[in-house]
């Protein structure tokens, strides 16, 4: 069974990174996202969760 909160905090930082991070809403809603997924999360998808949260870092899309 596919975690449907893993699979849109995807869509969200995919999203964010193709606007470049230029909308405010946008990068709230990956964040959001992000720590809705957690919740449900496998160990598997919390390791690619934090991977995606670093990603956004490294860029400075999160905070």
């Amino acid at each position: 069974m596919q975690n449907n909160l893993f699979q849109q905090a995807k869509n969200a930082v995919n999203n964010l990174m193709k606007m470049n991070g230029t909308n405010e809403a946008e990068k709230q809603a990956a964040q959001n996202a992000i720590q809705s997924a957690y919740a449900e999360a496998s160990p598997e998808e919390k390791q690619q969760l934090q991977q995606l949260e670093q990603q956004l870092k490294q860029q400075n899309q999160l905070k």
